[in-house]
């Protein structure tokens, strides 16, 4: 008994002159209907070559299931043998891990600037979004993740920042620049570029002589050169703090900057200028290494500088 398939391949051979049985001996009928199937990899072996730090051409295709799988499990096996080279690399030669030794060249270049590194906690209180202007039905309260009614894990390092610069200015001349490196958590969704857990580099500069914007512009200058990508600074709007001046490379963005004051300033009992940037490590980290899976270069019990353990 015969399936759809197999009149499928009859009416194809009769319209090309042949019978069903031609079709089988027929090679010139057979890659054409090769050609219409267009049999790729499947979503699972793909998803197991970007784990491994392997990547995929969008045109590749084969010529049979057979020809597929035999390209998958020589590019696994290829890939198997990078992954213990850098292992092996790792254990001759130990070193910082590459998010520890960025956030060292930044904060030693910016500490080189006059900005002063704070480390402060990592929960935070409800009351920290609401002044953030995070309130009931804001979009990004759903990515929030809340360890108690009151108290969450920290979004975003500029609550903490807000609140240092409004009790430092007391104590401190103007212009007070200050930086923090740590880690936030949002419930992101699941592609290449997002993380739940991310370290973020956060700048601001209270009181700056001159124009905020261009003390902005000059310090994601100065950070961009340092990690020596290719960038360009694109104007955008952001749902907490209006209009943004954003670092751009191949269409990622790594960071977002604003200046202030603004509406929500008030909150935080800040009247003066100031310009702010934050960026995105682990994306640095991605562009710098050229990387497609950003899982691969974060916080991880699966990587270890880039290559997967469970080989």
């Amino acid at each position: 008994m015969e399936c759809w398939f197999g009149d499928r391949q009859a009416s194809t051979a009769t319209a090309a002159g042949f019978d069903s049985r031609a079709l089988r001996s027929n090679n010139n009928v057979t890659i054409r209907w090769m050609d219409i199937m267009e049999i790729r990899l499947t979503s699972s072996q793909e998803q197991r070559i970007r784990e491994m730090g392997g990547s995929i051409s969008t045109s590749l295709t084969f010529t049979s299931p057979i020809e597929r799988d035999d390209f998958f499990q020589d590019e696994v096996s290829s890939l198997q043998s990078k992954n213990r080279r850098i292992l092996t690399e790792v254990a001759e030669l130990p070193s910082r891990n590459p998010i520890g030794a960025l956030e060292d060249s930044l904060a030693n270049l910016l500490t080189g600037r006059g900005f002063i590194e704070v480390k402060t906690p990592i929960i935070l209180p409800a009351t920290s979004l609401t002044k953030m202007g995070i309130g009931e039905n804001h979009p990004l309260l759903d990515q929030v993740f809340w360890i108690s009614r009151k108290k969450c894990l920290r979004p975003m390092l500029a609550p903490n920042l807000y609140f240092l610069m409004r009790h430092l200015k007391r104590s401190l001349p103007l212009p007070m620049k200050l930086f923090e490196i740590g880690s936030c958590f949002r419930k992101e969704s699941k592609g290449s570029n997002h993380l739940e857990e991310f370290t973020m580099l956060n700048l601001v500069e209270l009181g700056p002589d001159g124009d905020a914007m261009a003390s902005l512009r000059g310090h994601a200058v100065a950070i961009m050169d340092s990690v020596g990508l290719n960038y360009e600074l694109v104007e955008a709007d952001s749902e907490v703090y209006g209009r943004t001046v954003d670092v751009e490379v191949n269409g990622v963005e790594l960071a977002s900057g604003a200046v202030g004051p603004l509406p929500m300033d008030e909150a935080h009992g800040i009247v003066d200028p100031w310009a702010g940037i934050g960026f995105g490590l682990e994306r640095i980290l991605m562009l710098q290494k050229k990387v497609t899976n950003i899982r691969s270069i974060g916080r991880s019990l699966i990587y270890l500088n880039g290559a997967r353990i469970d080989i």
